[in-house]
């Protein structure tokens, strides 16, 4: 740590604590003296985090909030420990969204995209890009990102471009990449292709027609929702070891409409339980069915184009699917044809996570990736334990994914991307073309109007932002990286695609070691934010209205592994209230000369109460730093919460005024106890909230910063049990008096003559100072009367309470609001007992509620216990 300035130099704390006027100096301080600069030279161990690239175009969300928190608590401790922490920031050029966003602004001036011409569109984009795309990376200074910004990187620049051409070409030369004809997703608004994670599906509400193919006793039904692709049906399928249609096996049958002749066939794919247990195949319209159709060498039949237009000759030719559908229905029902229609029927339905469009299944001539080698490299990896998944139960899905994982389509029909480097010539030619060499050139070549799957930039994305391919020092240093932090939704498609590309490409060495995965934020009703709902959360609202600290607290106290979290504002505001008490209980030890330039005493020269606090702050450290290691941020956070608020606050500030008070040695003591246990507590809370403890911490420490601050460890001394004990007691104690004073209605702050007697007081001879300045009692004077006694059973025994309450209570008064109190806990009681003695209630209503009811009749009786035996120990005068 560097030179710390002497206490009298140090800047006095102002009266409150104002986010707003020190975040943003603070964090920028920390920028300029390189404190998140990572040096790959260095010998420290390495710790390394990618960050997942915001899209170009997005905005902060609670999401990312909470994932930001998360990297920054980890790179923060890590860096504290004496690690070389690379946290490496960057974008991902997101084709689709980007795109979109670039066209609806070219709508607004009346243009498209075709308009402009493929060149100057992109172009377009990038001036996009460089005006509106960084806004993201301005709010992550907000939230506190110890991000490396000299490192920061895009998914299109030069070297990772060049990373994704030289991933191409090497897939392709090992047979991994091909291009073929299968079905896909199909957004007929963004006219592209999509990748599983750009579909949301949604129960939508449609119908469903059962149809007659056929005459007679050889007709087969069958039941669709989408009735116009049945005009590209080849064949009606069964399952084979169906008696009702094994007669028609080998036959054929009309289809309605169109006159030609379709065979029925036998496959073991369809459920002979589910419908009539024959369904219509239609191999270029329906995933399932294009696999039914190679099995039994159907043909294909298109009908409907990349703007989902019915294209078959005929009444129908160029209405757009949804108009057909009826129209087909209707044409159906003139001919007898409709055997049975359910209507509404709610059913799974696709849509573009982009545009929401309903996307349609479509046999496209596409690019595709060889998963087969590559899933199974990702799922070896994660089973014999290279790559750890956090919480482990989560694997499980990993595996059901990895295990059966389906040929990627990774061409996209966009324009801004990086473009497929393959080469088709006059006669036929296919070339791949690597970055180190030259396209073919000459007449009729030209190159694939295509560009890549964003998925396929952002796999690369842990070595590709190193360096890769060329093996640079920070590959070597970096990679592979040591945790992977994002939500549990993406990790079937981002994470495995990483894991598979980072496996291939780097010699079998897995991309991170660790995997955290976090849950969704929801809303305070457990409902998922969306803009539609109008439910969601601006994490910067939260940022202005009650400081960034607060905000990440908030969300990492929230942060269960792989568990959602229902986010109320309500957090927001204790959360502020915990940053506040820190502030104050720091201004109060300052106030009391806390100080770490007072050598901490031996343990046996330190009180009962000193002792307890060091021995609880060496066990919240082990705490803190155990579930640090497991990604527990919630209970790290829980733990930080009740030592600073519960322990330190509450107990050990008050105990420590008396001892200060006594001054001499046993005040000096105090302090040097009071400003280590400060030292200690803001350390472990730095990584969590790191600007209110940067600024508590170098006016109490006179240090340099906490950035580079060392991260503390346990004392490694003896906990003296008999201490803890002596405080516990002393605890109980106090909480008892104050409880009985409250319940004969002292005024808090009101002092009252009284004695403590009993054989375990011994216990409590050094304590005496401070029960009395804690419960507000007063030695007796020669006046002195016993009015109220309470017995107290502690540890080593029952100690009695003697109270002087003549004068300090008006028992008129007290007695009537204890009256009052007890009419409204007998008339509760007398509600639940009514509820619970009527058979139509306890029949009728749900188990949850009698089960309140129930539990109301039990606090009503304990409140009236209470109460009652408050009035009886009244005095009668």
């Amino acid at each position: 740590m560097s030179e710390t300035q002497p206490q009298s130099q140090r800047p006095e704390l102002p009266p409150s604590w104002n986010p707003a006027e020190v975040e943003g100096e603070l964090y920028q301080r920390w920028v300029d003296r390189d404190y998140f600069t990572a040096d790959p030279s260095s010998d420290k161990p390495p710790f390394s985090i990618v960050l997942p690239p915001p899209n170009v175009n997005g905005s902060l969300h609670m999401g990312h909030a909470l994932n930001h928190s998360v990297m920054d608590a980890l790179s923060r401790r890590r860096r504290m420990q004496g690690y070389e922490v690379l946290w490496l920031p960057g974008m991902d050029h997101a084709g689709i969204a980007t795109q979109n966003a670039v066209e609806r602004d070219l709508a607004g001036q009346g243009l498209s995209r075709h308009d402009l011409g493929r060149e100057r569109f992109v172009e377009r984009v990038w001036e996009w890009k460089a005006e509106v795309g960084g806004r993201i990376l301005d709010q992550m200074r907000r939230v506190g990102d110890s991000v490396d910004w000299s490192r920061e990187r895009f998914t299109m620049d030069e070297g990772l471009s060049l990373a994704v051409q030289t991933m191409f070409k090497k897939l392709f030369d090992d047979g991994l990449i091909y291009r073929a004809e299968r079905i896909i997703n199909w957004c007929p608004r963004c006219q592209t292709a999509l990748s599983d994670i750009e579909v949301d599906h949604s129960d939508d509400e449609g119908e469903l027609v059962s149809i007659r193919y056929g005459e007679g006793a050889n007709s087969i039904v069958v039941a669709t929702t989408r009735a116009e692709t049945m005009l590209g049906d080849t064949a009606v399928a069964v399952h084979p070891e169906d008696e009702r249609y094994r007669h028609l096996v080998g036959t054929e049958v009309e289809l309605p409409l169109t006159g030609r002749r379709i065979p029925i066939v036998a496959d073991d794919h369809v459920d002979p339980a589910f419908g009539t247990g024959a369904v219509k195949v239609t191999p270029a319209h329906d995933p399932n069915d294009f696999e039914i159709g190679q099995r039994h060498g159907l043909p294909s039949l298109t009908v409907l184009d990349g703007r989902g237009v019915l294209t078959v000759p005929g009444p129908f030719e160029g209405l757009d699917r949804f108009e057909a559908r009826p129209a087909v229905v209707a044409a159906l029902r003139e001919q007898g044809r409709i055997v049975a229609e359910k209507r509404p029927y709610l059913h799974s339905v696709g849509h573009c996570s982009r545009c929401d469009t309903v996307i349609e299944p479509r046999l496209s001539l596409q690019w595709w990736v060889k998963v087969a080698p590559l899933a199974k490299a990702a799922g070896d990896a994660v089973r014999d334990g290279r790559t750890k998944i956090h919480p482990p139960e989560l694997a499980k899905r990993f595996f059901a994914w990895v295990d059966d994982m389906h040929d990627w389509t990774i061409s996209r029909q966009l324009w801004w991307g990086h473009r497929i480097p393959v080469w088709y010539g006059p006669d036929g030619e296919v070339v791949c073309v690597g970055p180190d060499e030259q396209p073919p050139t000459g007449d009729g070549w030209h190159q694939d109007e295509d560009v890549l799957d964003t998925w396929f930039s952002s796999g690369l994305w842990p070595f590709s932002t190193l360096g890769w391919p060329e093996r640079t020092t920070e590959l070597e240093r970096f990679y592979p990286t040591t945790v992977l932090s994002t939500g549990y939704d993406i990790l079937f498609f981002w994470v495995a695609r990483m894991m598979m590309f980072g496996l291939y490409a780097m010699d079998e060495v897995q991309p991170f070691d660790n995997v955290y995965l976090h849950g969704l934020i929801r809303d305070a009703n457990g409902k998922k934010m969306s803009k539609s709902r109008g439910n969601g959360i601006n994490p910067l609202d939260w940022m202005d209205s009650y400081g960034t600290d607060a905000t990440r607290f908030t969300l990492l106290r929230g942060a269960n592994p792989g568990s959602d979290m229902a986010l109320a504002e309500e957090w927001a505001a204790g959360s502020r209230n915990f940053v506040t008490k820190l502030w104050n209980a720091t201004k109060f030890a300052l106030g009391n000369g806390a100080s770490i330039d007072i050598p901490l005493p031996a343990r046996e020269n330190l009180t009962d109460t000193d002792r307890w606090i060091l021995d609880l702050l060496d066990r919240t450290v082990s705490e803190v730093d155990g579930h640090f290691e497991g990604y527990q941020f919630a209970k790290l956070c829980d733990a930080l919460y009740h030592f600073i608020w519960d322990e330190y606050c509450d107990w050990y500030l008050e105990l420590a005024k008396v001892q200060i008070a006594e001054g001499g040695e046993r005040a000096e003591a105090t302090r040097a106890v009071l400003g280590h246990v400060l030292d200690v507590v803001l350390r472990l809370l730095h990584p969590i909230a790191p600007f209110v403890t940067e600024t508590l911490w170098t006016t109490l420490t006179g240090g340099e910063s906490l950035v580079v601050a060392e991260w503390p460890k346990p004392s490694g001394a003896e906990p003296d049990l008999v201490a803890a004990k002596r405080i516990e007691s002393l605890q109980k104690l106090v909480t008892e008096i104050r409880r009985f004073r409250s319940d004969q209605g002292l005024r808090p702050g009101q002092k009252v003559a009284g004695r403590v007697r009993g054989a375990c007081c011994a216990d409590l001879v050094d304590h005496v100072a401070s029960v009395r300045a804690l419960t507000r009692l007063e030695e007796p004077g020669d006046d002195y009367q016993v009015t109220m006694t309470l017995e107290v059973g502690l540890p080593t025994g029952a100690v009695k309470v003697e109270l002087d309450t003549s004068g300090a209570v008006d028992l008129v008064a007290e007695r009537k609001r204890l009256t009052k109190d007890l009419a409204v806990a007998e008339k509760e009681l007398a509600q639940c007992d009514g509820k619970l003695d009527n058979p139509k209630f306890t029949d009728k209503a749900p188990a949850e509620v009698v089960a309140k009811i129930k539990a109301r009749r039990e606090a009503a009786v304990v409140e009236i216990e209470r109460i009652t035996a408050r009035i009886d120990s009244l005095p009668t005068a």
